[in-house]
């Protein structure tokens, strides 16, 4: 994916256009079991206009080390690559826009995960997502869950016991309310702290808390459910 920078009135992604360009680390290449790292590519410098931003002093910068966390809940929020992809771009377009307008007093990843967040909620009221979600997609898996997610010397057989755990993870998650898939997925996929995301949704703190708590009663009793009627794991 490729994020680039027009002369200094905004971000866009209009490949016919001249314009400086800066490379991403590749999201093609994503696994939910095996996570890209963030930052393993050069990043081109940007035109000095662009730097001019406050605490987002260079984007450059702040797109290598955030698109992959972005890219990531987003993927985990719609199960859908297509679609994901394109909203982790809309997030950088959003904060360059808005840039003027981050007064730094909370850290730049906070910042750019609540517009990430407002963009799901927004792109989950869709009729395109609405018609998504009918299908069966084997495609993409939800991303990790740190207790879950096996090391690259695991065994073929701990790998699919993992992602086995994921699916059925995953099929409880599906069935929450759409605020309360957004707090879990924070909390367990991210693993942010309540505060965070609390700054992250503009939910009171308390009402993270009770979310978070009904999410996590919700996915246990399904989840042991599913796994008594399964016979498995």
């Amino acid at each position: 994916m490729e994020i680039s920078v027009s002369d200094g009135e905004g971000m866009n992604f209009d490949s016919g256009s001249t314009r400086e360009t800066m490379s991403t680390p590749s999201l093609t290449a994503y696994d939910p079991l095996d996570l890209p790292s963030i930052g393993t590519e050069p990043v081109e410098a940007l035109p000095a206009a662009a730097t001019r931003v406050g605490t987002f002093d260079n984007m450059a910068e702040i797109v290598a080390n955030h698109e992959v966390r972005i890219f990531r809940f987003i993927l985990a929020s719609l199960r859908d690559r297509d679609a994901a992809e394109t909203l982790t771009q809309e997030t950088f377009v959003r904060a360059w826009n808005a840039r003027e307008s981050f007064r730094g007093d909370c850290a730049p990843n906070t910042w750019l995960m609540r517009i990430a967040v407002n963009l799901v909620r927004d792109y989950t009221r869709t009729d395109r997502f609405k018609f998504w979600k009918k299908v069966a997609t084997t495609a993409v898996d939800v991303t990790e869950v740190s207790t879950l997610v096996p090391t690259h010397e695991s065994s073929a057989e701990s790998r699919l016991i993992a992602r086995q755990q994921v699916d059925l993870i995953w099929e409880t998650v599906e069935t929450l309310s759409e605020r309360q898939r957004t707090i879990f997925l924070l909390r367990f996929v991210e693993e942010l702290e309540l505060a965070e995301i609390s700054t992250m949704t503009g939910l009171p703190l308390s009402t993270v808390k009770s979310h978070l708590y009904r999410a996590l009663n919700t996915v246990r009793a399904r989840h042991t459910r599913l796994t008594k009627e399964g016979g498995q794991l």
